[in-house]
């Protein structure tokens, strides 16, 4: 018991250094979502023109907060996240302008939420956490409908793809996918649990 409040403690003196971090660095351009329209044309082959894409794949990008999709361009961009795929290279050529005017246009768009069933466990681990394991709630920077959190960029998860939201925390968990806090977590839930709350995410409007 002693293990886990040391280390719960631990967890949330990273959560307040990450957030003071990227409140430092969530300032980007801000983007002009009727040019962003144009240039996400390619995009929309993927991710589906208003990033609503058809093939649950794909994420999907609609309703995103801009600092978060301008974060992840950018790190495309850099190749401090690989994409084998094709992201990297869409975004090699891309300008902050032009990362900035797409990430204004999917923003605008409303996510088309999943129906998803009824998951009990699902929504404990997104409301509540697990104590025992020294799980943070979701939530708690997620917030209580997954709409997320532009200023720290964290991102929206309500109405993804439940396949996306699995695939991704699968990624941090086997170190794939780079990210302290989300490794830590994911290191601590089971298959099963993603899984959960994967599912339960799907459905949040």
């Amino acid at each position: 018991m002693k293990k886990n409040t040391i280390m719960a403690i631990g967890l949330a003196m990273s959560f307040v250094a990450a957030q003071a971090f990227a409140e430092q660095t969530a300032a980007a351009v801000q983007g002009d979502a009727a040019a962003g329209k144009t240039k996400s044309e390619t995009c929309g082959g993927c991710h589906g023109a208003d990033g609503n894409p058809a093939a649950a794949v794909f994420p999907k990008l609609a309703g995103q907060h801009p600092s978060y999709l301008t974060k992840q361009l950018r790190v495309f961009r850099s190749q401090k996240r690989v994409d084998q795929m094709v992201m990297n290279t869409m975004a090699e050529s891309l300008t902050d302008a032009d990362i900035a005017d797409i990430s204004a246009w999917f923003a605008k768009n409303k996510v088309i939420p999943e129906k998803a069933e009824k998951n009990d466990l699902g929504q404990k681990i997104f409301r509540t956490g697990i104590p025992s394991k020294a799980v943070p709630a979701c939530a708690a920077c997620h917030g209580p409908k997954g709409e997320g959190n532009p200023t720290s960029v964290y991102p929206a998860l309500g109405g993804q793809y439940s396949s996306y939201v699995g695939k991704s925390l699968h990624d941090y968990k086997s170190g794939e996918r780079g990210n302290e806090i989300m490794q830590t977590i994911t290191n601590r839930l089971s298959d099963e649990e993603i899984n959960a709350v994967s599912d339960y995410v799907s459905g949040l409007q």
